[in-house]
């Protein structure tokens, strides 16, 4: 018994953000500037009144015909913007997409290495035998967590959903993943209020850290240099090791998606570990970086472009928030 990658649906919200948009708002930093930084033109930002749930809905409503309906007997949904507290945003997912009452479903908090997480607790539970068919969503609304005045956090984040099926196969087409955790980088990307620990401040005012910069503590930080000497520091090795579990090499990978961060450090990465122009998708100019989605958005558009083709092997690794970080080898 295996697990594949089946369907993939993508759903990108209306709304959009374009460099020239933010140059408006932040005069100092021209629309070409941004581009050639980040590697990104727009991004697009869920509604007011849009949630990670609505997102979820529209990605799954993508991929989802009846007969299908009938054979999901699980849902992983990862989100770090949920719709509540509680009660859990996959139990919601079931209800809004009148899917059967004897499934299993269940959220799980991670960032940028959520997909690849979120493969490895599917295919766990297809080894298990506790399910056939999953539901594995990634969905999130970052834009919400982000202050109007944080330029670089509004030029990198947008907001995305993706909604894949992982089932069980007579071949295992899911390889062995290697996965790595280090909360001491916590304080590094964080919203710090809102949860258990400290509440939401009602008033809207602006810290310091200890590193000196701007902070708004009810809304998402990112110490960029910190998060990029964390990255630089473990996706070497993270990649090393995957080839390494799944007794292979560079060479035997057609295609390598890392969590799409951002493209300077997309480009230093892959010089720094060699990867062929040729094998490494880059696919982040009109999305950003959506988080968890970011690997599902980037293989999805690569199989519909036909860059990868059935049969291909792809090295996904996904790293960020938490400090959490994972990689696998799938074939297509």
């Amino acid at each position: 018994m295996g697990s594949r990658l089946g369907h993939i649906g993508v759903y990108l919200p209306e709304k959009t953000l374009s460099n020239l948009e933010l140059s408006e708002n932040f005069p100092e930093w021209s629309a070409e500037r941004i581009g050639e930084k980040i590697g990104i033109s727009m991004r697009h930002l869920a509604a007011e009144n849009e949630t990670a749930l609505d997102l979820a809905v529209k990605a799954a409503e993508a991929i989802l015909t009846d007969e299908l309906k009938n054979r999901i007997d699980f849902i992983l949904l990862c989100t770090q913007s949920p719709d509540y507290f509680l009660p859990t945003t996959a139990c919601l997912l079931q209800e809004r997409l009148n899917l059967r009452t004897n499934i299993g479903a269940l959220d799980f908090n991670l960032g940028c290495s959520g997909f690849v997480y979120g493969l490895a607790l599917s295919k766990g539970l297809i080894t298990a035998g506790i399910a056939e068919c999953i539901l594995l969503v990634m969905s999130e609304t970052y834009s919400k967590h982000i202050h109007r005045n944080d330029k670089s956090n509004r030029s990198i984040f947008g907001d995305a959903a993706a909604a894949t099926i992982v089932e069980r196969s007579t071949i295992e087409k899911i390889g062995e993943f290697v996965l790595g955790t280090d909360g001491s980088g916590k304080d590094d990307l964080i919203v710090l209020n809102g949860g258990m620990r400290n509440r939401i401040l009602e008033s809207e005012h602006k810290l310091n850290n200890p590193g000196g910069d701007e902070m708004f503590p009810n809304c998402l930080y990112m110490n960029g240099p910190e998060v990029f000497n964390f990255t630089i520091k473990n996706v070497p090795t993270l990649f090393s090791e995957t080839l390494v579990r799944n007794n292979t090499s560079l060479d035997a990978i057609d295609f390598v998606i890392f969590h799409q961060a951002n493209k300077f450090m997309l480009d230093y990465l892959k010089k720094k570990i060699k990867i062929p122009d040729d094998k490494f998708i880059i696919d982040m100019e009109e999305t950003g970086n959506t988080v968890s989605a970011t690997i599902p958005v980037a293989l999805d558009s690569a199989l519909k472009k036909g860059v990868i083709k059935v049969g291909n092997k792809v090295l996904l690794a996904g790293f960020g928030v938490g400090y959490s970080w994972g990689a696998v080898i799938i074939e297509i």
